[in-house]
């Protein structure tokens, strides 16, 4: 099995170069080495994913899973932070904090007087609080995300580009502030819906590792598409996997057909791969 470390900046020229040349078995036999190498729990601590990881309860775990997802990106240091404090924000019990909250009056001695001057980059305490809002009617009329989620690949037979595009149309079914629209992805746009697409892996991936959660049907994890950024659409495409030089929705649906080839029913694994190869061994 092929194993590389990429340190020395010539040393990954010329391992890089090569790869370029590898058959297609040498490079899931890579892929393969690199998904066990960074699949991981020392993963979970300096990742997002440790958010939703301080909880037990399903629900906890869901919304956490979902919020924290909402703002990754930027330093993932920052992420975590601004992570940790919105849960402190709704007292470390999300899932109750949202179902008891009162959204339709103002108050300065509200509990969500906080949340309002809550920010993280270009989100900010307006998107917070109608979020919250939004899963509070999620939870109370669609059977949770989960059930929006389900619901909707079986409607749409597993496309998800409808489901993620259906699940933006649920999310917004209130009246809701238009800023806010924009922090959640709509693939039929052809956004890339990177975000949206990491927290469906982590409540739908199953493996022994236990990063991902895998507390909804795992069966769907063949439906499942690549959370794609700028690390691994850059990996990607030095290994041959992705043709496509923009990272949107075009390009997410090439990758992952290609990542099916080593993986059918759980092709997102690769995202472990590929992320770590790019952040972590600066490939």
């Amino acid at each position: 099995m092929l194993k590389f470390t990429f340190k020395e900046p010539l040393t990954r020229f010329i391992q890089v170069s090569f790869l370029k040349h590898l058959s297609d078995s040498e490079i899931f036999e890579f892929l393969q080495s690199k998904y066990h190498e960074f699949n991981q729990v020392s993963f979970v601590e300096n990742d997002p994913i440790s958010i939703p990881h301080q909880f037990s309860r399903k629900e906890d775990i869901e919304i956490a899973a979902f919020l924290t997802a909402t703002i990754a990106w930027g330093q993932r240091k920052t992420i975590i932070s601004n992570g940790k404090r919105l849960m402190l924000l709704m007292d470390n019990s999300p899932h109750q904090f949202i179902m008891d909250a009162n959204f339709d009056h103002e108050n300065d001695d509200d509990d969500d007087d906080d949340l309002k001057k809550f920010v993280h980059r270009t989100f900010n305490g307006v998107d917070c609080i109608y979020f919250l809002k939004s899963l509070q009617n999620i939870y109370r009329n669609h059977s949770g995300l989960q059930g929006v989620f389900e619901s909707g690949i079986k409607e749409y037979k597993g496309n998800m580009q409808l489901v993620i595009s259906g699940f933006k149309k649920t999310f917004f079914e209130l009246p809701h502030p238009a800023r806010t629209l924009k922090h959640v992805s709509d693939p039929v746009t052809n956004s890339a819906a990177k975000r949206i697409n990491m927290f469906l892996r982590w409540m739908v991936r199953k493996d022994k590792s236990n990063v991902d959660f895998g507390i909804w049907n795992s069966e769907n994890m063949k439906h499942l598409r690549m959370p794609l950024d700028v690390h691994t659409g850059n990996v990607s495409r030095k290994l041959g996997l992705l043709s496509r030089k923009q990272n949107d929705w075009k390009a997410v649906e090439e990758l992952t057909n290609n990542l099916k080839k080593f993986d059918a029913n759980d092709p997102v694994k690769y995202d472990f791969a590929l992320f770590g190869l790019g952040v972590m061994e600066k490939f």
